[in-house]
């Protein structure tokens, strides 16, 4: 998978709502092979291109950190959608699948 779809994928959940990054690893799990040693990298480089922020917790005693998308990330979120819609589209008509284009 692209980064760039994981990328999609990331956003696309915390458009929604905020995850610590293990449950946000268990959801993406729930539709896309990703290891935890996968999704930490992305959640770092996304954080570090200001696509993402993140604020602390306390959970059971220990902190968990949550990540939130920033307006930026949105942005991006709304151009990784319409690249994705272009692809899906143009490998619809190669399938044969002529409803989907």
């Amino acid at each position: 998978m692209s980064s760039e779809l994981l990328d999609g994928c990331v956003l696309g959940l915390l458009v929604h709502d905020d995850y610590y990054g293990y449950a946000l690893t268990q959801k993406i799990q729930e539709s896309i092979s990703v290891s935890e040693s996968t999704m930490y990298p992305v959640l770092r480089r996304l954080k570090k291109n200001d696509l993402l922020t993140t604020y602390d917790q306390p959970y059971q005693g220990r902190n968990r950190r949550y990540y939130k998308i920033t307006a930026e990330g949105k942005r991006q979120l709304s151009v990784i959608q319409q690249e994705w819609q272009d692809f899906k589209v143009g490998v619809d008509k190669m399938l044969g699948d002529e409803t989907n284009g």
